[in-house]
């Protein structure tokens, strides 16, 4: 979908000329994605998941090609299209992002969670790297039109791989819980489970205050110097740390005392900020993005296999709708902040202040979540989801796991826990 953005973006620019038409295309696409977040958990709970995945894919694929249609007539797309085009997109990212980790954990196998996070984890990174670069030069090569068309057959061709994915059970729906009840549900679990909302919550933080991704374009003019080659390299260094730690962690396990380790990487992404935001030089401004990067990559496998080991099947969907309220926020309204920081105390405060910020909520989280500082992954692996929740979370906890967990459930056991050497 990073291809098709930035597709978008660009004819948008032709079209209108205007910076503001920009913005209001990531405020069309976010607003039904976000606002259709909750529901979709709640459908991605009672519904087929892999049936949901094939009929929203199916969605961005017929967008693709309406916006290539669109494009092939004598006046080109109007604006009005396009937006019209992002928001159904939206409409069915709001349902396909709960459905497509809730399906994934039942198509990975336990044992192999925290491998399977940091291969789509990685998946997922290099699709942002290459996306927009193909997008670019399949524009200057083959013109719009036919670059919707190759991206809707690509999403098409990704439909049809899933439809070979075997149907999975699902988990067994109380009946008489009612839509209001079970929409949340999902916010309800998290905000009494520690380890799931503490790591949500440092997610949360630390892009909303720590990241300086939106203020890169005044750091490669004018204070580092650099132009817009500059640019596209210090955008490029975060990606390029997440995709070389996914692919070390799907070796390099990080299993033992991961709660630790987060803490530590997020801290460290902290660090990472407050050097960007002092550096005056290009190549250390490239190595703190890089760090960033790394260790931020590491933090998201962790989060990702939490998420997994933490869900009970029955909540899956809605717990992984509630992740992604928490994701949407801090990137839509990280971007935000940083404007409005900098545009009152100046940019190279406002970064640096961000990066103190991300320490001061790190020591929070570390201060009052035990569990998760006490986090080991590989005995979570065993127990299977919803033990920790049950057995220390709390009877208000406890009353939600046993009420909504569908009994029928077996706790992963059996599994030879492998850890880090």
């Amino acid at each position: 979908m990073s291809a098709i953005a930035t597709v978008v973006a660009f004819q948008t620019w032709e079209i209108t000329g205007e910076p503001l038409s920009l913005g209001l295309l990531g405020l069309v696409e976010a607003i039904p994605a976000l606002g259709l977040m909750l529901f979709g958990g709640h459908v991605a709970d009672r519904r087929d998941r892999r049936s949901i995945v094939l009929v929203t894919g199916s969605l961005m694929a017929l967008g693709a090609l309406v916006l290539a249609l669109l494009s092939l007539t004598g006046e080109g797309a109007s604006f009005a299209g396009i937006l019209a085009v992002v928001f159904l997109i939206g409409v069915a990212a709001g349902f396909e992002r709960p459905a497509l980790v809730a399906f994934e954990t039942q198509v990975i196998p336990v044992e192999h969670a925290t491998r399977g996070a940091s291969l789509s984890g990685g998946a997922w990174t290099a699709a942002a790297i290459i996306g927009p670069a193909a997008g670019g030069l399949s524009i200057a090569f083959l013109g719009i039109p036919a670059t919707y068309l190759a991206i809707g057959i690509v999403l098409g061709l990704s439909v049809l791989f899933v439809a070979r994915i075997a149907r999975k059970p699902m988990p067994e729906v109380e009946q008489s819980e009612s839509i209001v009840k079970s929409l949340g549900g999902g916010v309800k679990y998290v905000a009494h489970h520690q380890v799931l909302l503490s790591s949500m919550a440092l997610d949360l933080f630390a892009v909303f205050f720590g990241g300086a991704m939106a203020m890169l374009p005044i750091y490669a003019t004018d204070i580092l110097g650099v132009g817009p080659v500059g640019l596209g390299a210090l955008r490029t260094m975060p990606s390029a740390g997440a995709l070389i730690a996914m692919l070390a962690t799907s070796r390099f396990q990080p299993r033992r005392n991961a709660g630790v380790i987060l803490l530590v990487c997020v801290a460290l992404f902290g660090v990472a900020m407050i050097v960007f935001g002092f550096s005056t030089t290009f190549w250390i401004s490239m190595v703190a993005l890089f760090g960033a990067g790394l260790v931020d990559g590491v933090s998201m496998v962790i989060r990702l296999v939490i998420l997994r080991v933490e869900s009970p099947e029955a909540l899956r969907g809605r717990i992984a709708s509630v992740n992604h309220v928490f994701i949407g926020a801090s990137n839509e309204l990280g971007a935000f902040e940083s404007g409005v920081a900098a545009s009152i105390i100046g940019v190279v405060p406002s970064v640096v202040l961000g990066g103190v910020v991300t320490l001061v909520v790190v020591s929070g989280v570390a201060a009052f979540a035990p569990q998760l500082r006490k986090l080991d992954l590989g005995r979570r692996l065993i127990e299977g989801p919803g033990v920790q929740t049950m057995a220390t979370a709390g009877a208000g906890a406890a009353n939600i796991a046993a009420a909504e967990v569908d009994p029928g459930l077996e706790p992963a056991v059996g599994i030879t826990e492998r850890r880090d050497e």
